[in-house]
C-alpha cells in the first residue's frame, strides 16, 4: 500500500473523533464529543448520532415536563419557534418528534468480535483488579494478542489471524488493502467509534504515559490492528455502515428550538438576579474585616454550604478552582502512587510528596497502617485463592453473615465503628507535610518542590483571580471530597479540578505557600500586604455530608478562640445545609445529618449524593453578586473583581482554565442524561467492574465512561439534572470581555459554535447586560431600554 498518507497520519486523524476517557479510579469528567468541538453543536450531534448512535435532545416528554412546570417560558418558546418558522402550538410540534427506535437484538459477527476484544481488552489492561494477570503484558497489547490468539477457541482460523505479522500497521494494510485511501479515515473512525470507551481509554491512557502504561503498553495502532485481525476472521465487511446507529431523531430543529428556550429561560432568571445584585453592589458600603474567610472550589455543591457558612457567622467565602492554582503530581505519605491533582486541561509541573515531620506520631501511625493492612491482605489473599476460599467461607460464614446484615440494617452506626477503627492512630496530615522547597532533582520528568519565585507566582496569581484586598485572621483554602461506600463512580464524586482526588492536599500546598515569610515578603512588594496576623490553613468539604474538616496543625495559641468559634460555626452550617440537602434527596429535611451519613455508609445506596447534577450556570464576578440568592446548587461560583484586573489577566486565566473544565462536566452530564445508554453507563445495579478502570452492563461490552443513571435521574422516567447547555455570566466590562476572547480563539470557538453561552453584567454601563451572538459581537439585553451610543457592537436592542 503506497501514498503519501500513512496509516498513522490516518490513525491520528480518525482519533480526533474519540474522546478521553480516563479510569474509573480517577473519574475525570470530560465532554463525549470533544471531538465535535470546532462544529456548531447541532451538526456535531447530527454527525454523533451517525457515528456512535447517540441521541443528541432531550426526550419530548423532559420537554413537555419542562414547559408544563414552568421551566420554559412559553414567551420565550413561541419567539424561538417563531425564528425557526414554527407558528403550531408546542404540544403539537412535541408529538411530532420521533420517539427512540428499538435496538436490533439480533447477534452479528460485528457483535462477536466486539465481544471477543473486550474479553482481551478487560484482561490486558487490569491494574490489580485481577489476582492472575495476562501473561506477556510487558510486550505490548498488540503482541500479547499476537503470541496468544491461537489460544482461543473464539477465534476463527482465517485470515491474517492465522499468520500475524510482528508490525501492528502491517495487519491493517493487509486488511484494508482493497479499500481506497478516501476510504482510510471513515473505515477507521467506525472502528474506533464501535467501541468508543475502551479506544478512549486507550487514547487517553497512551497519552497520559503512566506507570500501567509503562507495564502493559498499548496504542490505538496496536487496539486496530488486533481489531482487524478479528474482523477478517470473521468475514465483517469492514466498508463504512455507521451500524452503531440504532436511533432516530427528526431532522428538523424542533428540538434544538425547544432546547434554547429552555436555556434562555434560565438564563433570564439568572442574569435578572445578577443584575439587580450589581446595582446593589454599587451602592453599598465596604464591609469590614470578617472573623475568616473560607476559599471553596468553584463546585455547584459549594454554593450551598458556603450560604449556610456566611449565615453562621461574619464570614467571608471565595470560590477557586479545586487544585488552588497549583499544577503538581502529589505522592502522600501512605499512598503507593502519585496522582495528578490537576484538571484534565493542565499538566503537572511539579512534584509534591508528603514527609514526616512528628516521629512519635509517625511511629503511632504506621503500626496501625500495618496492621489494618495485614488483615485486609490476608482476608482478601483467603477469598480470592481457589485453595482457601471455599474453607474460609464454611469456618467464617456466621460471621460474614452478620456483617453483611449490620452492613443492611445499620449502615449508618457500623460506618460509625469503621470510622473508629480508621481514627484509631494519628492521621498522616497530622505528622507531615508537603515537601515545598525546590530539591533540585527530579521525578520522573517533574521537578521535586517549587523554587521561591513559583511559590510567590502561585499565591500571587490566586488572590488575583480571587480578588481579596482585605484578610481576615483566619483564611482557609477548602477543598473538597466524598464519602461513599461500594461505589464504583466514587472518584466522579470528588474534586474534578484534581483530576477525580480529594482536593485537601492540593489546599495543604497552597496554604503552607501563604504562610512562609520569604513569600509574604515578596507579595508585599508586588502590592498584596498579609497582615501579619493572618493565618492560612487547609480544610476539606465532605460533600456527601457537609462536615469540613480543618487542618489546623500550624494554628498558633494566638488563634485558639478565631479557631473554636469556625468550627462552632460550621457545624451549624453542615447542619442546615445537611437539612437542605436531605430534603434534595426526596427525604424529609428534618432527617439533616443523620440521613445524609447513612447514605455516606450506606452500602447499597446507588445515589449517596447528587454530584453536580444540576449544574446549568457560571457565575465569574464577586460573591456580594450571589450571597443574596439562592442558586439551588446549579451554578459554578469563582470569585473575581474587575476593578483589581485591568489588563483583563485574571480573567482570561478564567475563561482558559476553570470555564472550559466547567464546560466539559456540563457537557457530560448533559450527554449522559439526554442519552443514558450511549453517553451515560446505564444502571449502576447491572453494571460490573472490570480492571479497575472502568465498568460495564452485563458481563462484557464496551467500556462505559459517562454518568450512571442514578446520578442523573430520581426515577427512569423522571430526570433529575435538566440537560441545559452551560450559561456563563460575567460581570465586568463588555470590552474587556471582547477583548479577552479576541486574544482567546479556543474559547470563542466554543461560543461561536454555541456549547455553552456567554452575557455580560457591565457595571460601567449602568449593569446593563449583553449577550454574545458570535465573531466577537454582543446584542445588549434589557426591558424597553434604547441602545447607547457607545454599546460596543450590540446593532440593536432586544428582549432575551
Amino acid at each position: 500500500m503506497s501514498s503519501d498518507t500513512t496509516i498513522e497520519d490516518s490513525i491520528d486523524k480518525a482519533a480526533s473523533t474519540v474522546g478521553s476517557a480516563w479510569p474509573i479510579h480517577s473519574f475525570v469528567t470530560a465532554n463525549p464529543l470533544s471531538g465535535f468541538e470546532d462544529m456548531p453543536f447541532e451538526e456535531a450531534v447530527r454527525q454523533a448520532r451517525d457515528l456512535l448512535g447517540g441521541r443528541g435532545y432531550p426526550s419530548p416528554e423532559t420537554f413537555r415536563s419542562a414547559l408544563a412546570d414552568g421551566r420554559i417560558d412559553r414567551e420565550v418558546l413561541a419567539a424561538e419557534l417563531a425564528a425557526r418558522g414554527y407558528d403550531a402550538e408546542p404540544e403539537t410540534l412535541l408529538a411530532q418528534l420521533d420517539v427512540d427506535a428499538e435496538s436490533d437484538t439480533v447477534e452479528t459477527d460485528r457483535d462477536r468480535v466486539d465481544h471477543v476484544l473486550t474479553k482481551w481488552l478487560s484482561a490486558f489492561l487490569d491494574t490489580g483488579q485481577a489476582t492472575w494477570s495476562m501473561p506477556n503484558r510487558e510486550d505490548g497489547f498488540y503482541a500479547a494478542f499476537r503470541q496468544m490468539a491461537d489460544h482461543d477457541g473464539q477465534i476463527p482460523e482465517r485470515g491474517v489471524v492465522t499468520d500475524l505479522p510482528s508490525d501492528p500497521v502491517e495487519t491493517i494494510e493487509t486488511v484494508m488493502e482493497s479499500s481506497p485511501e478516501s476510504q482510510w479515515v471513515p473505515i477507521l473512525e467506525e472502528q474506533l467509534a464501535a467501541l468508543p470507551g475502551w479506544t478512549g481509554f486507550i487514547k487517553q491512557r497512551a497519552r497520559d504515559g503512566s506507570a500501567w502504561q509503562s507495564k502493559a503498553p498499548i496504542t490505538l495502532t496496536g487496539y486496530l490492528a488486533a481489531r482487524f485481525a478479528l474482523l477478517e476472521a470473521f468475514d465483517v465487511d469492514i466498508h463504512p455502515q455507521n451500524s452503531a446507529t440504532t436511533r432516530t431523531e427528526t431532522a428538523t430543529d424542533i428540538a434544538p428550538a425547544f432546547l434554547t428556550a429552555w436555556e434562555r429561560s434560565y438564563r433570564n432568571e439568572l442574569l435578572d438576579s445578577v443584575a439587580a445584585e450589581s446595582e446593589s453592589l454599587a451602592e453599598s458600603e465596604p464591609a469590614g474585616r470578617p472573623d475568616a474567610q473560607l476559599v471553596f472550589c468553584i463546585d455547584t455543591r459549594s454554593e450551598l454550604i458556603r450560604r449556610h457558612v456566611e449565615a453562621a457567622g461574619d464570614y467571608e467565602t471565595h470560590g477557586y478552582a479545586g487544585f488552588f492554582g497549583v499544577p503538581m503530581e502529589y505522592q502522600a505519605y501512605d499512598a503507593e502512587v502519585s496522582v495528578d491533582a490537576v484538571p484534565p486541561i493542565v499538566d503537572p509541573e511539579h512534584r509534591i510528596t508528603e514527609m514526616p515531620t512528628g516521629e512519635d506520631a509517625r511511629t503511632s501511625h504506621d503500626r496501625w497502617s500495618a496492621i489494618r493492612e495485614a488483615a485486609g491482605e490476608a482476608i482478601e489473599t483467603l477469598t480470592a485463592n481457589p485453595a482457601t476460599a471455599f474453607g474460609f467461607v464454611e469456618q467464617s460464614g456466621g460471621g460474614y453473615g452478620l456483617a453483611l446484615a449490620a452492613r443492611t440494617l445499620l449502615p449508618r452506626r457500623l460506618q460509625g465503628l469503621f470510622d473508629a477503627a480508621d481514627d484509631v492512630g494519628p492521621d498522616a496530615h497530622e505528622f507531615s507535610e508537603p515537601l515545598l522547597d525546590h530539591q533540585h532533582t527530579y521525578a520522573g520528568d517533574l521537578p521535586v518542590g517549587l523554587t521561591h519565585e513559583e511559590q510567590v507566582e502561585y499565591a500571587e496569581t490566586a488572590f488575583e483571580l480571587m480578588g481579596i484586598e482585605e484578610f481576615g485572621r483566619l483564611v482557609v483554602f477548602v477543598g473538597h471530597a466524598s464519602e461513599t461506600t461500594n461505589n464504583p463512580f466514587d472518584s466522579s464524586l470528588d474534586c474534578g479540578a484534581c483530576a477525580g482526588n480529594p482536593g485537601g492536599p492540593n489546599a495543604r500546598v497552597l496554604a503552607a505557600i501563604c504562610n512562609d515569610s520569604a513569600v509574604r515578603t515578596a507579595l508585599a512588594d508586588r502590592g498584596i500586604d498579609i497582615p501579619g496576623d493572618t493565618v492560612f490553613l487547609a480544610g476539606e468539604h465532605n460533600t456527601t455530608t457537609d462536615e469540613v474538616e480543618l487542618f489546623d496543625d500550624g494554628v498558633p495559641e494566638t488563634h485558639t478562640a478565631d479557631l473554636e468559634k469556625l468550627r462552632a460555626d460550621l457545624s451549624v452550617a453542615r447542619e442546615n445545609a445537611a437539612s437542605e440537602r436531605a430534603a434534595a434527596m426526596g427525604t424529609d429535611d428534618s432527617a439533616g445529618v443523620r440521613e445524609i451519613e447513612r447514605r455516606a455508609g450506606d452500602w447499597a445506596e446507588t445515589r449517596p449524593e447528587w454530584g453536580l447534577a444540576g449544574n446549568a450556570g457560571f457565575v465569574i464576578g464577586p460573591r456580594e453578586l450571589t450571597s443574596d440568592l439562592d442558586l439551588d446548587g446549579r451554578a459554578f461560583l469563582h470569585s473575581y473583581d474587575y476593578t483589581t484586573d485591568p489588563d483583563g489577566d485574571a480573567l482570561a486565566a478564567i475563561f482558559t482554565g476553570p470555564l472550559v473544565v466547567t464546560q466539559w462536566i456540563n457537557a457530560q452530564y448533559y450527554f449522559s442524561t439526554v442519552d443514558t445508554a450511549v453517553y451515560g453507563s446505564g444502571s449502576k445495579i447491572t453494571q460490573n467492574p472490570v480492571g479497575n478502570v472502568g465498568v460495564y452492563q452485563g458481563n462484557g461490552g464496551d467500556l462505559l465512561t459517562g454518568l450512571p443513571l442514578q446520578s442523573l435521574k430520581a426515577s427512569v422516567d423522571q430526570p433529575y439534572h435538566q440537560p441545559l447547555r452551560l450559561s456563563v455570566a460575567v460581570h465586568a466590562p463588555v470590552e474587556r470581555v471582547t477583548d479577552v476572547l479576541a486574544n482567546n480563539p479556543a474559547v470563542t470557538e466554543l461560543l461561536d459554535n454555541d456549547w455553552l453561552s456567554l452575557s455580560v453584567v457591565d457595571p460601567t454601563q449602568d449593569h446593563r447586560r449583553f449577550h454574545y451572538e458570535a465573531n466577537l459581537e454582543w446584542r445588549a439585553v434589557s426591558d424597553h431600554a434604547e441602545p447607547t451610543p457607545e454599546t460596543p457592537n450590540a446593532p440593536a436592542v432586544a428582549d432575551d
